[in-house]
């Protein structure tokens, strides 16, 4: 299947349903709001669903959009590597999903139609090709859209994923409006007095593993009800493990949904879609996320064998 393909099936339909995966990034938000403009804008109905809360900090993405229920004929994910990262919309529709649009390697099919391309850094890579398939003229919201997927998805174009046509698409995005400047400051660059006291008390629960080549934090539901943060609210801090001198892999262990969300994040040679994938989750080798239930000696025992099982078929 080809991109062409995929804007060839979307123009077929006229009431599109489109799906963000639970705790919504700047990637899946992007796609869909970008995807929600593009389609609105060929004469399409159009509406949205997200499993999780949308955090307040990605509201610029649906300015101006009006999102109505109704009963879809075409239902379509975007930036979703399994169908139980739709949360709740994804049982509503399984079986019923007509395409997923996704760029994750671990992608396990669960639509009719399939659109993977695990060489784009950003699925807002695929949506930008998606939407000049379809003839759709780019403008200023879907630019800001576009942009942010892939800054977000990209720790602000720093990550290995990084390719020259990643550059290119966002520096395209710049020429059509998109507030690169504010965007990236909003996204990396602001918090709260309450992120700060969150991210301290989180970061000085670290722990060494692997002989100092793992570093693990965790931040428990207790935590954020006292320093009055949210989930999403601490998205920024999954990256720090990672930035230790001599650390390989990196994981942050949140509390959520009766168990833990690991999100790892790794340094060459270790592979984070391995060890996410040997407790049911994916990604790619650079970043990958996993979820284990029960309290948080379960969740971090079961990471520490994830590991150290990884370490060992590796050579780590």
């Amino acid at each position: 299947m080809t991109i062409q393909d995929v804007a060839k099936k979307l123009k077929e339909q006229d009431n599109i349903l489109i799906l963000s995966h639970v705790s919504p990034d700047g990637d899946t938000l992007g796609s869909a709001c970008a995807l929600f403009r593009g389609l609105e804008q060929l004469g399409k109905r159009v509406s949205f669903r997200c499993g999780d809360e949308i955090p307040a900090k990605y509201t610029y993405l649906f300015e101006g959009l009006k999102i109505s229920s109704f009963e879809p004929d075409f239902v379509v994910a975007v930036d979703a590597a399994t169908l139980h990262l739709l949360g709740d919309p994804g049982k509503e529709y399984e079986g019923k999903m007509d395409m997923a649009i996704d760029h994750h390697i671990s992608h396990i099919p669960f639509a009719e139609l399939d659109y993977v391309d695990h060489t784009c850094a950003a699925n807002c890579e695929i949506i930008e090709q998606l939407l000049k398939a379809m003839n759709v003229s780019l403008d200023e919201a879907m630019a800001n859209a576009i942009y942010t997927g892939i800054s977000t998805d990209t720790g602000c174009f720093r990550y290995r994923s990084v390719t020259p046509q990643t550059h290119r698409i966002a520096a395209e995005m710049m020429e059509l409006g998109a507030d690169s400047g504010t965007i990236n400051q909003i996204m990396f660059e602001t918090k709260t007095k309450e992120q700060m006291d969150a991210e301290v008390e989180a970061i000085g629960s670290i722990e060494y593993l692997l002989d100092g080549k793992c570093a693990m934090i965790a931040v428990t539901k207790e935590m954020m009800e006292r320093t009055g943060v949210s989930d999403a609210d601490l998205d920024p801090i999954v990256a720090k493990p990672r930035q230790i001198v001599g650390v390989l892999i990196g994981a942050t262990l949140k509390e959520k949904n009766g168990g833990f969300k690991i999100s790892v994040r790794t340094n060459e040679p270790a592979n984070a879609y391995i060890i996410c994938q040997k407790l049911g989750g994916g990604g790619h080798k650079a970043a990958g996320g996993c979820f284990v239930a029960g309290d948080l000696p379960t969740a971090r025992d079961a990471f520490i064998k994830a590991c150290e099982e990884y370490a060992k078929e590796s050579g780590l």
